[in-house]
């Protein structure tokens, strides 16, 4: 059976459709697939595990964790709206966290995979806030505000975030290939799976001499993007 990649469905009540979509993918998962991992950006929002009810985001967790019940083994990786995700989803749904980046091995071959943000080196700005908010003591700090606080906070946050991209252009949203390069060589790999840009692609270069393969997955707004690896190939879909 394959497994499948997937990230950046950005799930909220705003936009149901993504909500079925990833429910449908998921209840179809089952004998199709061994392994999901999901690189960030699952939810356009999460201001703790204690939150998942308030924002609705409990019917997500059980749909998650009927498919890992059923055999499949789900990973997951922290995306910048995400990163708040701790150890009770991680119990709740069964689905492993992993850090960014990690290295998994398919068919003998390592593979990199990243949300993809802290490869976008040349956004200054995100690289900032990221460094801070990445931080046990910010973390523990907003944590412990009360619920309807980190609520208010996080959604003033999203919409100063929508904000400041309609001024930015969009080469400083993309990833900066050379600090790519440099990470690919610390981790020896030579293809790289990440998401965060929004831009579904896959670029082929030359890495140590060799060649190098990046796969960028896209968001689900409008669209059920998805990298699937199946008898050692790699297909990207959109």
């Amino acid at each position: 059976m394959a497994i499948a990649f997937i990230s950046d469905l950005h799930l909220t009540p705003e936009h149901p459709d993504s909500g079925d979509w990833f429910r449908d993918f998921m209840e179809q998962s089952e004998g199709k697939f061994t392994q999901i991992y999901i690189l960030g950006d699952l939810f356009e929002v999460w201001v703790g595990d204690d939150g998942a009810g308030p924002l609705g985001q409990e019917k997500i967790q059980e749909i998650i964790r009927k498919v890992a019940d059923s055999g499949v083994e789900l990973f997951f990786i922290h995306g910048n709206r995400d990163f708040l995700i701790g150890e009770d989803f991680e119990k709740q749904t069964r689905c492993k966290i992993l850090p960014d980046p990690s290295v998994i091995s398919l068919g003998g071959t390592r593979v990199l995979l990243s949300h993809g943000d802290a490869f976008c080196t040349d956004d200054i700005e995100h690289q900032e806030k990221r460094a801070q908010m990445v931080t046990s003591k910010w973390k523990i700090a907003f944590l412990n505000k009360p619920l309807e606080e980190r609520i208010e906070t996080a959604l003033e946050m999203r919409q100063e975030s929508e904000r400041n991209k309609r001024f930015k252009p969009m080469e400083i949203m993309d990833v900066n290939q050379a600090y790519l390069e440099k990470v690919m060589r610390e981790f020896d790999v030579q293809t790289l799976i990440h998401g965060h840009t929004h831009r579904p692609a896959v670029h082929d270069f030359e890495l140590n001499g060799k060649p190098a393969r990046r796969f960028v997955l896209g968001d689900w707004y409008t669209q059920k993007s998805m990298l699937i690896y199946d008898n050692g190939s790699f297909s990207l879909r959109n």
